[in-house]
């Protein structure tokens, strides 16, 4: 789970990232579980310890069309 407080948007989580599980949601990196094999490189890369892969990652909010 990538805690959106602590996400300074680098990038750096998506370019280590094996299995291209990670991506951007609204400005903030957001991993998607299904994609994700858990084996700890963006938790280690992250600057700023926004990332728990132990954590459940809820989805993104869809923006509504109106």
């Amino acid at each position: 789970m990538v805690d959106r407080s602590k996400c300074i948007s680098c990038g750096g989580c998506i370019a280590i990232c094996p299995v291209q599980a990670i991506s951007f949601v609204d400005g903030k990196a957001h991993i998607d579980p299904k994609k994700c094999v858990k084996c700890g490189s963006c938790m280690g890369f992250c600057p700023m310890g926004a990332i728990d892969i132990n954590k459940q990652e809820p989805e993104p909010k869809k923006k509504s069309k109106k």
